[in-house]
């Protein structure tokens, strides 16, 4: 029989003694057996998390503050592990349901979609820890307190973490992140189904080598409209009860020790109610690599008092002795302990099991025929058509012989991209391929290193040998599918990988690895109808494909069932409406520095270049047309909300998707301001002749600016011309308002 673990033993006898309580003995037995009031169900949270804490010693505390928590068997307080991942799945904790990288999820541009991961996640989650508390397990990775979504802004492609993210737009992050927060944390209205933690904040994103000791210096208007604009909505919206503070510097001062930041903006000016977890050993970079103080017990102070109430890591050991210096005071420490027990109150940890709405869920509800499904429709959602020259795709489902060449086609952690889970039945592309087709030949081959210095894998023979082995497939076939790109062994978090193209987790170069693109020649040089297929998490410079390769699929990361949805997009099953969330570039000198943080020059709304794809772009199997476009009113101001819609008509002879987007022009500000900014989008699905109405509001707030000078939000009496269309640089219709202006 299933040991039981301590926290339920506690709240059984709370139960047993809650009806002691209700007896006829009455007032007397209940003076006589009264429970602590941290363990009276009776009481709202907050005043049972803050009897909990004082009931403990400063160094049980301290115990508490670090992301392994260690347990007061006398308090009934069971070892909790704070650090658990759920970037797009419950991840490093065995068996889950691997939902495409972020940035593939982003480019679905389905909130809806992205909700419904949420509670996926959220119920494989509390499957997982319901099943280990019965166990009496309680490590890492096996917790309801998810350090997911990455809400940094994708400024620069070389970034090797911009996988993690939504993408380079601030709305776009913000629209996503405040669905995919919702559904992991549920609505219940007494309880957290899980918490969603923002990350990483703030102004963070590369490059990796140096973000332990970079001070990100950048102006009031780049702070507050793309640096935090997410992290506010994820706050105010979505309601995210956890954020992380990052590693880098803000204006001289550690993220993890800025009052600026977790004081000032988070919870003065946000109402941000819940706690602070520090990046992993971010408390310990204030002294060792920043250098601000010259102690850990300064440096945790230092994080406490400016409002990190957890530390991931080992350095609020020293609390003690800051107590003891002078540093800080046990009062300062009790609120953020306050603030963590809430947290735990709040999952129903120190509750009855049948008070909590999920207790029910097992090992039974990881891994459903449901979720499975869903992580095929996310899949099949995020490709993006490049280029389809001819109309080359949908490829037949006749052909007799295919060849699926290239080093990222055949290998299944390429799909799950990094902060990942372990899926049960992951499909690469060659897999999907050949289920796709089971009446023909499909042949296989390497063909190429990933990059100079890369191998394939570590029993891979020479390029030589590999690019023989491909093009004797490739002259076999009738069509040739290469499946080409990246890996999470290229790009990804503080990595020791420097070879030619990439450094410590970055990229130093945004096109195709050199054996990748010289395969691609080569094999192209052959004349068989031929399509590339991107696997990656950042744009890719694919120049030379563009002008040389008839058909171009990006498919990102794209988790699990990647490899179906791959295949269903190139034999026609699946029409492709997914959309670029960042800018593809034609080069890395179209880019300002990787360490300068000023917004100008970077993304669609800064880059006065021609990009090779633009933000928001993608094709589809059909055709669509947009007409009729009016807003609710010609004029409207502070508190007001413009509602735009357009009616769309799929124009072609098969059902698509079509992601309809708005953005706003200003035409009147007295200040420099984006060339545009993306304020409304919605995913549309059209049968053949359909017409359907998509409507979108904007309220006037959004289209306000931030001044430095007042350090308020000003509202510009201007007119705003309204751009309606497929992609940023695909405007179909044009309207302008005119904007009175308040601040």
């Amino acid at each position: 029989m299933a040991k039981r673990s301590v926290n339920q033993s506690v709240c059984r006898a709370l139960v047993a003694a809650t009806v002691l309580l209700a007896g006829a003995a009455g007032a007397a037995r209940a003076q006589q057996n009264r429970l602590p009031e941290y363990l009276d169900v009776r009481l709202p949270f907050a005043v049972r998390a803050d009897d909990l804490v004082a009931h403990m010693t400063l160094p049980e505390k301290v115990s508490q503050m670090m992301d392994n928590a260690a347990p007061i068997p006398r308090l009934g307080i069971p070892a909790y592990g704070w650090w658990n991942e759920a970037l797009h799945g419950v991840a490093r904790s065995g068996l889950a349901t691997s939902f495409p990288q972020a940035i593939g999820m982003a480019a679905t541009w389905d909130t809806t979609l992205i909700y419904d991961e949420g509670r996926v996640i959220s119920n494989e989650a509390r499957g997982k820890y319901n099943d280990d508390i019965a166990h009496d397990r309680h490590n890492r990775y096996g917790g309801l307190t998810f350090w997911s979504p990455n809400i940094n802004i994708f400024r620069d492609p070389r970034w090797g973490r911009g996988q993690e993210t939504y993408g380079e737009d601030p709305f776009l992050t913000a629209r996503i992140a405040v669905q995919f927060i919702r559904g992991v944390q549920g609505n219940d209205p007494k309880y957290l189904q899980a918490v969603a933690t923002v990350k990483h904040y703030a102004v963070h994103s590369g490059p990796e080598p140096g973000r332990h000791t970079f001070d990100a210096v950048v102006s009031p208007r780049d702070l507050h409209e793309t640096y935090l604009a997410q992290f506010r909505a994820g706050i105010e919206e979505g309601g995210a009860y956890s954020l992380m503070c990052s590693y880098n510097a803000v204006y001289g001062h550690a993220a993890c020790g800025s009052h600026f930041l977790l004081d000032t903006i988070l919870r003065q000016r946000w109402g941000f109610p819940g706690y602070t977890v520090s990046d992993c050993d971010a408390v310990s970079d204030i002294y060792r690599t920043h250098k601000f103080v010259s102690s850990a017990a300064e440096a945790s102070a230092r994080a406490v008092k400016a409002g990190t109430d957890l530390d991931c890591g080992r350095t609020y050991t020293a609390l003690s002795a800051a107590v003891d210096s002078g540093f800080i005071t046990e009062a300062q420490i009790d609120t953020s302990l306050d603030r963590l027990f809430l947290a735990r109150m709040k999952l129903g940890m120190f509750d009855p099991p049948d008070s909590v709405p999920w207790s029910r869920l097992g090992l039974g509800d990881v891994d459903t025929p449901a979720n499975r499904a869903l992580a095929l429709r996310a899949a099949r959602e995020s490709m993006v058509l490049l280029k389809n020259d001819g109309h080359l795709l949908p490829l037949s489902k006749d052909l007799r012989t295919v060849a699926v060449i290239g080093p990222d086609a055949d290998v299944p952690s390429v799909l799950l991209g990094n902060y990942n889970g372990t899926p049960a039945d992951p499909v690469t592309p060659l897999r999907g391929i050949r289920e796709a087709l089971p009446n023909a030949r499909v042949l296989y081959a390497v063909g190429s290193s990933l990059a100079d210095g890369l191998a394939a894998s570590d029993s891979a023979p020479p390029d030589a040998v590999l690019a023989t082995q491909a093009l004797d497939a490739a002259r076999q076939a009738d069509a040739v599918v290469l499946v080409l790109g990246l890996t999470s062994r290229m790009e990804g978090e503080e990595m020791r990988l420097h070879i030619d193209g990439f450094d410590g987790g970055d990229r130093t170069d945004l096109a195709l690895p050199a054996p990748q693109e010289a395969l691609m020649e080569r094999i192209v040089a052959l004349g068989k109808p031929t399509v590339l297929v991107l696997l990656n998490g950042s744009a890719l410079a694919v120049n030379w494909a563009t002008a040389h390769v008839p058909a171009i699929l990006e498919a990102w990361y794209p988790g699990q069932a990647g490899g179906t949805a791959v295949a269903e997009t190139l034999f026609g099953d699946n029409d492709p409406g997914g959309r670029l969330p960042v800018t593809f570039y034609r080069s890395v000198n179209d880019l300002p520095p990787f360490d300068d943080y000023d917004m100008a020059g970077r993304t669609y709304r800064f880059f006065g270049g021609a990009p090779l794809y633009p933000f928001g772009y993608g094709l589809s199997y059909t055709t669509f047309a947009y007409s009729n476009l009016r807003t609710s009113t010609q004029s409207f101001g502070a508190g007001d909300t413009l509602t735009v819609s357009v009616d769309v008509t799929n124009t072609g002879a098969s059902a698509g998707d079509e992601v309809v987007q708005l953005y706003a022009k200003h035409l009147g500000s007295a200040v420099p301001r984006a060339l545009k900014d993306l304020r409304g989008f919605a995913r549309v699905s059209l049968e053949p002749g359909e017409v359907k109405t998509v409507t979108m509001r904007v309220p006037a707030a959004s289209l306000a600016y931030w001044d430095a000078r007042s350090g308020e939000w000003v509202l510009e009496g201007e007119p705003v011309e309204l751009q309606v269309g497929a992609s940023s640089a695909d405007i179909k219709l044009t309207t302008t308002v005119q904007v009175t202006g308040a601040h």
